[in-house]
């Protein structure tokens, strides 16, 4: 039996209708949840689901990306929480090329953030300012030490080689690693996750603050903890122009074949152990098309057991059609060296000729 063309129109439109109905989730919190993998529909001013022909009504999306973000690790906080810096220098090593400062900031009232600062000598000396880069660090026993060259770690001394290369890079610490636990609940936050945001947004505020950092224009590069750290930052500050994550991401669903509890925790995000695979409000899809159309690099080694090279590959396939509406799809690009959960040298050097077309 054949089906006349009205009844088909008839089945697509109810098959939409189900698809894009509000459902309430595990949690009990109403979402009227978007494909994750299509980013190129959206909620029209009407609240139906329609296609995205514009770069005006991406940003709608895009919007509606961020709130369900922020659903899950909490708001970003306004101007209350952005008092003095108030920078204290607690100790500085000559390191050849450029100087080594360990100090603190204020992020916020009654928090201070520890951080390492570098900074070449060409900059010191007033005969140009520098690029400012954020540099996240992994989960590591020695937290930010490892960017800086004191961790005995090579493949993660990302801050010194850029550096070198004449960038001004600040390494603040990860909420509850190492030396930096903040009282999460006191401070007002429903997540580590927005508090190690919010520290790293002051951190910018810091570099725009220096006499010798150019303003404006800023990188983040960070691996594993680090990698998805500078995914999130660039996703609440457009200052931040280039990102680059090595083995710092897989879909929500891909993670650990599902297992998604290692996001849960107090220092990731603990709301979202409340939803279904499915009902997740936000997932790095989403994320890696809000970056459009800055300049994203991902490393994804193909022996990575945290994150799954190919689940990156799905990612970047929906992105690219944001990319390609800004027309540049250039801007994402996604590499798969053939080792374990590391940050290799070519990798690196690649993601620092990134950066510098960037930034320079």
């Amino acid at each position: 039996m054949s089906v006349t063309s009205s009844t088909a129109k008839l089945l697509v439109l109810i098959a939409l209708v189900t698809n894009t109905t509000a459902q309430t989730s595990s949690s009990g919190i109403q979402a009227d949840r978007l494909d994750r993998t299509n980013l190129l529909i959206y909620h029209d001013p009407r609240g139906s689901v329609a296609p995205v022909k514009s770069i005006a009504q991406w940003q709608q999306r895009r919007a509606e990306i961020r709130r369900g973000m922020e659903s899950v690790i909490g708001p970003l906080p306004g101007k209350e929480k952005r008092c003095v810096l108030n920078v204290r220098v607690e100790e500085e090593v000559d390191c050849g090329e450029y100087v080594r400062r360990f100090l603190t900031y204020a992020a916020e009232p009654g928090d201070r953030v520890p951080a390492y600062l570098l900074i070449p000598k060409t900059a010191l000396a007033g005969k140009t300012k520098a690029r400012g880069i954020l540099c996240l660090h992994q989960t590591h026993r020695l937290g930010q030490k490892v960017v800086v060259g004191l961790g005995e770690s090579p493949n993660d001394e990302y801050g010194v080689e850029l550096a070198r290369r004449g960038y001004v890079c600040l390494a603040p610490a990860y909420p509850l690693l190492v030396n930096y636990h903040p009282d999460l609940a006191a401070l007002g936050y429903e997540s580590g996750v927005m508090k190690a945001i919010w520290n790293n947004l002051r951190g910018l505020d810091l570099l725009e603050s220096l006499p010798f950092v150019r303003r404006g224009k800023f990188g983040a590069i960070g691996h594993s903890l680090g990698g998805h750290n500078s995914v999130f930052t660039a996703m609440f500050d457009d200052r931040i122009k280039v990102v680059v994550s090595s083995c710092g991401l897989d879909s929500f669903r891909d993670y650990m074949d599902g297992a998604i509890r290692g996001w849960t925790s107090e220092r990731y995000m603990p709301k979202l152990f409340h939803f279904t695979l499915d009902e997740t409000p936000f997932d790095f899809h989403e994320l890696i098309g809000a970056l459009a159309p800055r300049a994203c690099f991902i490393s994804a080694p193909l022996g990575d057991t945290n994150f799954k090279w190919r689940s990156v590959d799905d990612i970047a396939r929906a992105a690219l059609p944001v990319y390609k509406l800004y027309g540049k799809p250039g801007q994402l690009r996604v590499e798969h060296p053939d080792c374990a959960h590391l940050f290799p040298r070519e990798m690196r050097e690649t993601a620092y000729q990134i950066i510098d077309r960037e930034l320079k």
